[in-house]
């Protein structure tokens, strides 16, 4: 039966650890991985703009042995109207996964629905949830398990902030998301948040002590008309040199790129020794070969 991956909620703790264990395996063997998905091909269906994610993915399949075809939906017959569920029969004829990059959690879930082949949210307004299980792979790296680890989130409550709350969920790791008024989480995603979820408006509160500090920028793809008033509305959330020294004295710093210097991280602490987020993208790429390989493996016979 074919597997989806369009949240974290898709996977199970053990799934999750068994696929960040790979990815770590994958990442020691560099390029010698052999070609488990020789003959698979990977349809990349993107709305928005990427750099990392579509070059990590096409990275990813190219070193399992298969390839990818990238499609702007632009360029795409849902641009004129046709329905998703038509796109995605036909497209479940041609290649053996899908990596959707959308505006809307709803055309990936419709998209899944109707498609014979696996379905992988590369980025949707709501969850980003490829991102977050690379970020666990950073955090594992560095931190060894999981379990016990303080992790601060700084600033929007958007599809990043998301999935890590939904990763928290399933990993049992303390998550501190400190947000400015209006700009929380979905009430339907922090519902039922346990007591090692918590929201508050203090940045400071929210990164003391931590072992981890991520960030994102404040207006995502899409909110370029809102930029003026988000930065008026996140002032004192930036990342700075004095935030970060509240943390743990070993604590490292994330970002999942393209960044604002100045706005929601300092140059000063982005290019500085706790800042992990080129190894943070890399790890994408890493990732992305184990997600692949596990959802995509036997398709190719």
């Amino acid at each position: 039966m074919k597997r989806d991956f369009l949240t974290i909620r898709d996977l199970s703790r053990e799934e999750i650890d068994c696929l960040l264990d790979r990815a770590l395996e994958m990442k020691k063997s560099g390029k010698k991985l052999g070609a488990p998905l020789a003959g698979c091909t990977l349809g990349l269906l993107f709305e928005k703009a990427s750099t990392r994610t579509r070059v990590s993915f096409e990275t990813a399949m190219f070193r399992l042995g298969g390839q990818t075809l990238f499609l702007s939906s632009r360029d795409t017959q849902i641009s004129r109207g046709e329905p998703v569920k038509d796109t995605a029969r036909v497209l479940s004829r041609y290649v053996d996964g899908l990596c959707v990059r959308t505006f809307s959690q709803e055309l990936a879930a419709e998209m899944a629905r109707w498609a014979d082949i696996p379905v992988i949210n590369a980025l949707s307004d709501k969850y980003h949830p490829c991102q977050v299980l690379s970020d666990l792979l950073t955090v594992k790296e560095r931190k060894g398990a999981l379990e016990d680890l303080e992790i601060a989130w700084v600033g929007d409550g958007n599809n990043m902030a998301q999935s890590w709350i939904e990763a928290a969920r399933i990993m049992g790791f303390r998550l501190c998301l400190a947000c400015p008024e209006g700009y929380e989480p979905d009430d339907d995603v922090l519902a039922g948040a346990g007591e090692n979820i918590r929201l508050t408006r203090n940045p400071e509160e929210a990164v003391t002590g931590a072992d981890v500090i991520n960030t994102d920028v404040w207006a995502s793809m899409g909110q370029e008309e809102e930029r003026a008033g988000r930065l008026r509305d996140f002032e004192g959330f930036e990342a700075t040199r004095k935030m970060v020294e509240l943390a743990k004295p070993d604590a490292i710093v994330m970002h999942c790129l393209p960044a604002h210097r100045g706005e929601e991280i300092s140059d000063e602490v982005l290019e500085g020794p706790r800042s992990v987020v080129f190894d943070q993208a890399e790890n994408k790429m890493h990732l992305h070969q184990a997600l692949l390989e596990w959802l995509m493996k036997g398709r190719s016979a």
